[in-house]
């Protein structure tokens, strides 16, 4: 049996769908799918099986123009992902076209992707008449000599099959990176610290989507087989702190429990998740912060 496995670097704007097509790909939810952009700070790694091959995704942070310390340093982890990979998938919207940001990215593709190969996926095809999809593959590949373009929808499922077979030839010979069974490279304790951010977005909207990070500080595995989860939710300001618990405690209540169902569903046990939010002004300054979140404190100078 001749066996196959590299990496797969998912590329492109914010909000693209990398993150729902990455899920869809693993089979399971790895990677944080929210309505907000910029959800996904770290290179999120899932691994799925497609014959004798092994895919291990690198879920990029979407490509945007940097402002703060920390839209660089995701930025940088992007495209620290994509020149890592052996093939890079660049994920656009049939429904927004060849925008400013994608312009600019298909520019960067070229100095940053030598010797790499580059195909190019057309998600939310659903969305658009089969004329405006031929014109905007034309334009694309036009613009930038892709190797192979596929139309998808990750949310659906539609032509998701045919990319993770290709996907599964163009690997490199060689034995598998990842026990079979695994699904994702990162820690559990980062999982979970995920998957209580994605809720804290959907809860709170536009309110202060950005200015806060969670991290796990303690796992304690149980006798009767079941998890003890400490969170901390770091807010930069008390404001935000008022906001985050809501009145009578009700909102981060809520947040708690979508949060441990999730993980219940996830780990297949039971989940004691506990949450403290602690305001923390500088936490977008600090080091630490950034390693918690797999990204590099440096890239963001």
């Amino acid at each position: 049996m001749t066996t196959r496995a590299g990496f797969t670097a998912l590329i492109g704007e914010p909000n693209a769908g990398k993150s729902t097509l990455l899920n869809r790909m693993v089979g399971a939810k790895v990677s944080i799918v929210t309505h907000k952009v910029q959800t996904t700070r770290a290179r999120i790694r899932g691994v799925t099986m497609a014959g004798d091959s092994q895919i291990i995704f690198v879920d990029t942070p979407g490509l945007f123009k940097p402002k703060r310390r920390l839209d660089r340093a995701m930025v940088a982890a992007a495209w620290g992902g994509a020149a890592d990979a052996d093939v890079i998938v660049l994920l656009i919207e049939a429904h927004r076209g060849k925008t400013d940001g994608v312009t600019a990215i298909l520019e960067a593709l070229a100095d940053k992707t030598v010797g790499r190969r580059v195909v190019l996926a057309i998600n939310k095809i659903d969305r658009v008449e089969a004329q405006t999809l031929l014109k905007l593959t034309e334009d694309m590949n036009a613009a930038f000599g892709f190797e192979k373009t596929f139309m998808i929808s990750a949310e659906k499922g539609y032509g998701v099959e045919d990319l993770r077979d290709w996907l599964a030839g163009a690997m490199p010979e060689g034995p598998w990176l990842y026990p079979e069974d695994q699904i994702a490279d990162l820690p559990m304790r980062m999982i979970a610290a995920e998957m209580t951010r994605e809720k804290l977005t959907l809860r709170l909207h536009e309110e202060l989507p950005y200015q806060l990070t969670v991290e796990t500080e303690r796992w304690e595995e149980r006798k009767d087989g079941s998890a003890r989860i400490d969170q901390i939710v770091y807010v930069a300001r008390d404001g935000h702190k008022g906001i985050l618990l809501g009145k009578g405690g009700e909102t981060i209540k809520a947040v708690g429990k979508a949060a441990r169902e999730e993980l219940e569903e996830f780990l297949g046990r039971r989940v004691h998740l506990f949450l403290q939010v602690k305001v923390r002004p500088n936490w977008l300054d600090e080091a630490e912060r950034y390693s918690e979140m797999g990204l590099d404190f440096r890239d963001g100078n």
